[in-house]
């Protein structure tokens, strides 16, 4: 209405209603703080998942709840249960027969008896043996009716969830005749899917005529497939779960309950349906144990929900390569483990969606891993670990010694741009304000009127940092300040001196150049070796890339050369102790690198004394120096020498 006022102000009511149920940033954080502590990139984020946003409701949590009720649903009940009624009904059944027969006189009443005291002790036998008796007592001959109905019955109802009532009076004529028809059109829809024909046309006609057996509503025939062959398979399970006697008597009197022509038709189903889903497990047997009888509905039942907990738990370990959150049902979810389990499903799928969408992770074959974006929070946060007063200077500030991707003044200018931090040009941005507004004072300038200075990129400090990848550094617990130092030393490089150039080098049996992305993600060598041979010789590669930039190597290790590049194949060769060529290989590295100049400084990590003795005389004979810092000191070490270093240089 006209004259209606609206204000709006700060959400007062509890918590923000449309806030997200997570926060993405805490979580990229979580896991930067998983690998700055030494762990795996791709376990940190898998772990977060595991855990779930704030340590609640992740798949780990799911996964128990899973599991649980799979140990429930062994204890269910006693599987032969279907043959234990059997036997309990027949036996009722023969007991009252022989008391009707006993108040008779006469050689048939007699003969029956016969007939009854030598039936089989099996209880399949025994029912076979029966179908043709003449039963003298109307309750033994219902009884044993109610055998191969409620078998029947069961049997049918466990396969079509709607088939009991004409499960039930499969005797008339009628119900026989619906039964036979649902099974040809059945099997004849399946014979067609299987050969790749079109069945649009006929599901639909299947099922106008037989729907009402189908409470599940599929919408094709896949959907139908899906719902048959999991409770077949289910039904195969159940009898792979017996004992070789306990699976002839329940075959033997599901034979006689059904008849050969019903059990003929549900055999071709079977092998339809194991045609069409090979995938379902239809080989294995559960070990279920309980003291309640269990039905031959009610345990093919206790099995199905096991091989869906199984599949599930599968699908929440996200093991296989690939495996995204989208794998998992969620109606599965909503169904075993509640419309709770379900939501939290969808909220881990929402963060991981919302990570990818805020360019946080990337996905490879692999799975997830962080992106450069994240990558650059992640240093950033080493970096303030590793030196807690080093901060890079506000952004306004144009100081030409910090140029950002600058370097050196060229002389030609150029209009500002969002993002850049190059320092202004004050005379140009001053002269075209005044060109635009006119001579005025004070002059007014515009976003349009900046201009900033043009600079070239020149390299002022070639930097090699080889960090020790060998085993023995993550089980001596030194792998994580290693990470953190060298991705803080990074971003300290790309964010405040990005006209120095920097190469990681890691080594291990081998070495090997590192991106920032690589080293986040590197995993420990679980080959023994430590070649600093081959790390020396891509350090110098590196170096010579840059001519004419001041060399400066930096060596992080536990350990002494252990292995070296053999001179004839290239191929690394490793031995301890270490051996003299070994020595020697990675002493001619240190020379070639001291001809060139290069500055090279040794941070020993440990106390063995062979490194401390190699590492001190390498030092003395590259003129550089050693370093035996505590593992917290690390990064504070290698960072500060580093910004000694250029400070000398300036």
């Amino acid at each position: 209405m006209a004259g209606n006022r609206f204000r709006y102000g700060q959400w007062r009511g509890g918590p923000d209603p449309l806030a997200p149920p997570y926060d993405v940033r805490a979580a990229v954080d979580a896991v930067g703080a998983e690998v700055l502590a030494g762990g795996s990139l791709r376990e940190a984020l898998r772990d977060l998942l595991r855990r779930g946003p704030q340590g609640r409701g992740g798949l780990d949590e799911l996964a128990a709840r899973a599991r649980r009720l799979r140990r429930e649903a062994l204890r269910r009940g006693d599987l032969d249960g279907a043959v234990t009624r059997a036997r309990a009904l027949l036996d009722q059944a023969l007991a009252a027969e022989r008391e009707e027969l006993r108040g008779r006189d006469g050689d048939d009443a007699r003969f029956a008896e016969t007939v009854l005291d030598n039936l089989p002790r099996s209880t399949a036998s025994a029912v076979a043996a029966l179908s043709g008796y003449d039963w003298a007592s109307d309750e033994a001959r219902a009884t044993y009716q109610r055998i191969l109905d409620g078998l029947r019955g069961e049997v049918l109802e466990q396969r079509f969830a709607g088939l009991r009532d004409a499960a039930r009076a499969v005797a008339e004529p009628a119900a026989q005749e619906q039964l036979a028809e649902l099974m040809r059109d059945l099997n004849d829809l399946l014979a067609r899917h299987a050969r790749s024909e079109d069945t649009a046309d006929a599901f639909a006609e299947f099922m106008r005529r037989h729907g009402q057996f189908f409470p599940e509503r599929p919408k094709d025939v896949d959907e139908l497939i899906d719902v048959l062959a999991r409770r077949a398979a289910a039904g195969e399970r159940l009898m792979r779960s017996l004992s070789e006697r306990q699976r002839e008597e329940l075959a033997g009197l599901m034979r006689q309950s059904l008849g050969e022509r019903l059990a003929g038709e549900l055999s071709q189903l079977d092998a339809h349906l194991r045609a069409l889903r090979p995938d379902l497990n239809w080989q294995r047997g559960e070990r279920v144990r309980g003291d309640r009888p269990l039905g031959y509905g009610e345990a093919a039942g206790a099995l199905g929900e096991i091989a869906e907990l199984d599949e599930l738990l599968d699908q929440l370990d996200q093991d296989q390569p690939g495996a995204t959150l989208d794998d998992v049902d969620v109606d599965a979810v909503a169904r075993t483990l509640g419309r709770d389990a379900a939501d939290d499903v969808r909220r881990l799928r929402e963060l991981e969606r919302e990570l990818r969408r805020q360019g946080w992770v990337t996905r490879d074959a692999e799975g997830l891993t962080l992106s450069p974006k994240a990558l650059r929070r992640l240093a950033g946060t080493a970096l303030r670990r590793v030196f807690a007063d080093l901060t890079a200077g506000p952004r306004g500030q144009h100081d030409l010694r910090s140029a950002g991707a600058a370097g050196e003044v060229s002389g030609a200018s150029r209009p500002w741009e969002y993002g850049d931090e190059q320092p202004l040009d004050v005379v140009r941005t001053l002269t075209r304000a005044v060109r635009r507004a006119g001579p005025s004072v004070p002059v007014q300038l515009a976003v349009e009127d900046f201009e900033v200075v043009e600079t070239e990129k020149r390299a002022s400090a070639a930097v090699a940092l080889c960090v020790d990848l060998s085993y023995s550094m993550i089980s001596q617990g030194r792998w994580g300040p290693m990470k953190q130092t060298a991705l803080a030393l990074s971003h300290l490089m790309a964010t405040r001196f990005p006209q120095d150039a920097l190469q990681i080098v890691g080594f291990g049996r081998t070495a090997m150049p590192l991106t920032q992305q690589e080293l986040a993600a590197v995993e420990p060598d679980l080959q023994q070796g430590t070649n600093l041979q081959h790390a020396l010789r891509l350090a110098g590669r590196h170096l010579r890339r840059h001519p004419g930039a001041e060399p400066v190597v930096l060596v992080v290790t536990d350990g002494e050369p252990t292995a070296h590049l053999d001179p004839e194949d290239g191929e690394a060769y490793f031995h301890w102790p270490p051996l003299p060529e070994t020595i020697e290989a990675t002493v001619r590295e240190v020379d070639r690198l001291t001809r060139y100049g290069a500055t090279l400084n040794l941070f020993m990590l440990g106390d063995d004394p062979g490194l401390r003795r190699f590492v001190d005389a390498v030092a003395r004979r590259s003129r550089g120096r050693m370093f035996t810092p505590d593992l917290e000191d690390l990064g504070e070490y290698v960072v500060s020498d580093y910004l000694r270093s250029r400070h000398r240089r300036r």
